[in-house]
């Protein structure tokens, strides 16, 4: 259903952190791992209904609130946590934390000094060792990708024969022990609707539903990209969103596009999403048939494994790059990770979304007010704070405001436009030029609401009272429908209104140079325009 040829997908990472921290929460999984089971399927049920919902309805706008910067830090936070629980396996620890704050997970790592298994550590570290081996190898020969791709299943083979023959388990070195073969049963009367941990429920499929959302769709253009083809991001939440459902009912928990799958699916060559199909038919097959060769495979192996993929989600050249871009991006980035280390999942997503959200309502309520000048020798006008060379217009004043104007906004901008007008008057005092006659208002805006019809209104009395003229320049479509609808214009006058900066300085200029600005008629502004 989805528009992705290259998609591998499946179950990642992060979304299995989510769902296990979030559900252990009220939930243990050892007291009672049916109920534990139930309501992983439950949410990812509820994940399932937000995605497609989210295609459905043509709402895909919401996951583009998780910025760049927020997913580079939660991914990074999220994988330290991971890697840092995978030191239970690493040395050889039975009991462990349920919480995922580093604080929590070096505690109960350290409090247990003397359980330490040296014989784990060092099966642990070596196929640690191996594996980013092999995948240096394969970033620098991209050709020999193949031997990233295989090193995890070379690992756990080579760890189970090592077992076996050694008998490791004895010592210290856990193993994996019996699995049961087979598919698993539907598990659609499985789903826990009257559980009294329902809000929990909900919240996690939410929560985990735009994180893997927002994870595969990121992927899927990542690889759109290298092929120059498009993807739609409706399908593909529509896509994701009837997988996860009909996984919730089919014994699987949440699934999304991981990207290291995707990666191996993409450079074997794929060339459809058929690839899917033949990557299902290999684990039914493994399920069916292969379960009691992983007996002996040491969890150790499989620590390794996590640890090795979650040090390639932590980038740190990323959050290099934002500080050197934008150093509110790198604010977030940070608030994502250390949210995530040292307090959960939700505090450090929430912190990061909640400083994006802020930082566009900071925008919207407080956006930038520019003097422009002339470019000389053009009828160009840009702000004089980027074009040094931009010389300012006798006489004229000349603002353009850098966003829409709405009810956030409208009393900063009367206030600013009013300080603009005093401070252009002073320096007019000072160094004694021409008197200020003008204040043309460059309406690049988009859109502007009832209260930015007010404050215009607002600044056109204040201007009058000055004994100056205000001039519109620029207006949209949108803002003129509004402007007529109002009688704005009838008050402002339909002489004051420009298609362009250039041709509103121009009539400024015949005006100030022919006759007294104020007593100068609309008939020879209409023939000025005419010229024009």
């Amino acid at each position: 259903m989805g528009s992705s040829r290259d998609l591998a997908v499946g179950t990642v990472a992060v979304g299995s952190l989510l769902i296990g921290s979030m559900l252990s929460d009220v939930v243990n999984i050892n007291d009672n791992p049916t109920l534990y089971l139930h309501l992983a399927f439950t949410a990812t049920l509820f994940a399932g209904l937000l995605e497609a919902a989210l295609g459905i309805f043509r709402l895909g706008f919401i996951v583009d609130f998780l910025s760049h910067a927020t997913i580079v830090g939660f991914m990074g936070g999220a994988a330290t946590v991971v890697s840092l629980q995978q030191l239970k396996g690493i040395l050889g620890l039975s009991h462990f934390t349920h919480a995922t704050d580093v604080v929590s997970v070096m505690s109960s790592i350290f409090s247990q000094t003397h359980k330490w298994r040296w014989e784990s550590a060092l099966l642990g570290c070596c196929f640690l060792f191996y594996l980013l081996v092999a995948r240096y190898f394969s970033k620098k020969r991209p050709n020999l990708f193949w031997i990233s791709a295989t090193a995890p299943l070379t690992s756990v083979i080579l760890g189970t024969l090592l077992v076996y023959l050694t008998h490791a388990e004895k010592h210290g070195v856990q193993v994996i022990g019996h699995l049961k073969k087979g598919i698993n049963p539907p598990s659609i009367m499985d789903l826990e609707f009257g559980s009294q941990h329902l809000t929990t429920v909900i919240k996690t499929g939410i929560v985990t539903g735009i994180i893997s959302l927002a994870e595969g769709i990121a992927v899927g253009r990542s690889f759109a990209m290298f092929k120059n083809y498009h993807i739609d991001g409706n399908k593909e939440m529509i896509a994701f969103g009837m997988m996860n459902i009909v996984g919730s009912c089919t014994s699987s928990y949440l699934t999304t596009g991981p990207f290291s799958r995707s990666a191996v699916n993409f450079n074997a060559g794929c060339k459809t999403a058929v690839s899917n199909i033949a990557m299902a038919l290999t684990v039914m097959i493994t399920l069916l048939f292969l379960t009691p060769l992983f007996h002996h495979t040491p969890l150790v192996v499989l620590s390794s494994i996590i640890i090795a993929a979650m040090l390639g989600l932590i980038d740190y050249k990323a959050a290099i790059h934002l500080w050197h871009v934008d150093k509110f991006d790198f604010v977030v980035c940070m608030s994502a990770y250390f949210g995530v280390v040292f307090a959960d999942i939700e505090i450090g997503l929430i912190l990061a979304v909640g400083l994006s959200v802020l930082r566009v309502l900071l925008f919207v309520a407080r956006p930038r007010t520019f003097v422009l000048g002339n470019i000389p020798e053009t009828r160009i006008y840009r702000s004089v704070d980027q074009y040094p060379n931009a010389n300012n217009v006798p006489g004229i004043l000349i603002l353009e405001i850098d966003a829409p104007i709405y009810f956030a906004n409208a009393s900063y901008l009367r206030e600013r436009i009013s300080r603009w007008i005093d401070d252009e008057e002073d320096e007019i005092k000072l160094s004694e030029k021409m008197s200020l006659q003008y204040v043309i208002l460059d309406m690049t805006v988009g859109n502007i609401d009832t209260s930015g019809i007010s404050m215009l209104e607002e600044v056109k009395k204040i201007i009058d009272r000055r004994g100056l003229n205000l001039v519109l320049a620029n207006p949209g479509g949108e803002v003129m429908k509004k402007l007529n609808k109002s009688k704005f214009i009838e008050t402002i006058g339909h002489e004051w209104i420009f298609l362009t900066v250039g041709e509103a300085v121009g009539a400024c200029n015949y005006r100030l140079h022919t006759c007294q600005p104020n007593l100068a008629s609309s008939d020879e502004l209409k023939i000025y325009s005419s010229n024009v």
